[in-house]
């Protein structure tokens, strides 16, 4: 037996009232262990401060920005809402800061929470029951989402409507509650980690890539005008090319720099500054920190080159696998340092000549 109720009648605000509890306030959610260890409260504020308030302002990704423009100008011109955004790719990229900016293009409300932050279907009824047409909810890290979350999203998402049971046994009764249309903006680091049903009510998909330096060096220009500090453009180069493809490294780099030259009371940041900074931060030339250079000499070392499994390796440096597959690995593979197989990861020739070690190509084709 099913009974619908209508937005705005005192039967559905008693529901809501008794049942359907406002969601706590988003939690922030770090998405590796690396990133707890190295954001703080100050930089998470200067983050916010640092993002593109609308499209404009965004450096990169042109032809995501390009094919996304299209999509909200014709949205606008029928007076709808936007269909439902999915965008994947790896920490740091923009994801937040392009929900943000669909928000602002769309004059919309957006409401951000991220998927470990839903624990029950109740949160996510209680924020659904909140929103307004054309309203965006952002969720982040959305292939963390529970299994019985995700069920109640499919109705919500195709037909705007949310079914919920109450009471049990012979008494139990099938709720329908409208919702108002509203568009769900989805950021992913492992699309792959997507259920199928989940992926294909996403009308608008889009993969974010790494920056090239180019795109870097013009961020980190337009973060120190806001952060009002002069760099010279071979001193942000230089910062672009450590920074790891990554805008939220690149800002980060460039504050810790803007510390050195506070202390040391220089007005502006030349190369030498900006190297000696970066080779105290444990920044080498190809944009490692400590723990990739642990990676890749447990790799090359330990297990002649590889091929090694994730969770071996995990295991070997005491690190979470994902912190290893989320947050080290997508830029090893991308710039050449590491291969991904059927058996494991294996080192390139590149990572040895990193660390000056002679490559045996024979040996490496006789192992693989």
């Amino acid at each position: 037996m099913s009974e619908e109720i209508k937005q705005g009648s005192p039967k559905a605000n008693f529901r809501k009232a008794l049942l359907l509890p406002e969601s706590a306030p988003p939690k922030d959610h770090k998405a590796s262990k690396r990133d707890a260890q190295t954001e703080t409260e100050e930089d998470v504020v200067l983050n916010i401060s640092l993002r593109p308030r609308g499209f404009a302002d965004f450096i990169g990704q042109k032809e995501v920005v390009e094919n996304l423009k299209i999509c909200l100008t014709a949205t606008r011109q029928r007076n709808e809402p936007l269909e439902h955004v999915l965008l994947s790719g790896p920490p740091g990229l923009g994801k937040t800061s392009l929900a943000h900016i669909i928000a602002h293009e769309m004059n919309s409300k957006i409401t951000a929470t991220s998927g470990p932050a839903i624990e029950k279907a109740g949160d996510l009824i209680g924020i659904l029951t909140n929103m307004e047409k054309g309203d965006i909810l952002f969720i982040d890290e959305i292939h963390r989402l529970s299994k019985v979350v995700e069920e109640f999203l499919y109705p919500a998402m195709e037909d705007f409507q949310i079914d919920f049971v109450i009471d049990k046994g012979p008494y139990a009764k099938t709720i329908k509650f409208n919702l108002k249309p509203f568009t769900l903006v989805g950021a992913t680091t492992r699309t792959g980690l997507l259920a199928a049903p989940l992926r294909g009510r996403f009308g608008i998909l889009y993969h974010l890539d790494f920056y090239k330096v180019e795109d870097l060096t013009r961020i980190i220009r337009h973060s120190a005008d806001v952060l009002g500090i002069m760099i010279d453009e071979e001193a942000a180069s230089e910062v672009a090319r450590r920074a790891r493809g990554t805008p939220r490294i690149a800002n980060r780099l460039l504050r810790r720099i803007r510390d050195y030259a506070q202390v040391k009371k220089l007005n502006k940041i030349d190369p030498q500054i900006a190297v000696n900074t970066l080779q105290e931060l444990g920044i080498d030339n190809a944009g490692m920190d400590d723990i990739d250079r642990k990676v890749l000499k447990m790799v090359l070392e330990t297990y002649s080159g590889g091929p090694v499994g994730v969770e071996s390796l995990a295991a070997s440096l005491n690190e979470e696998v994902d912190t290893i597959t989320d947050t080290i690995e997508p830029y090893l593979l991308s710039a050449g340092y590491l291969k991904r197989t059927s058996r494991g990861r294996l080192a390139t020739k590149k990572a040895y000549e990193h660390f000056g070690m002679k490559y045996d190509k024979e040996k490496q084709e006789k192992m693989f």
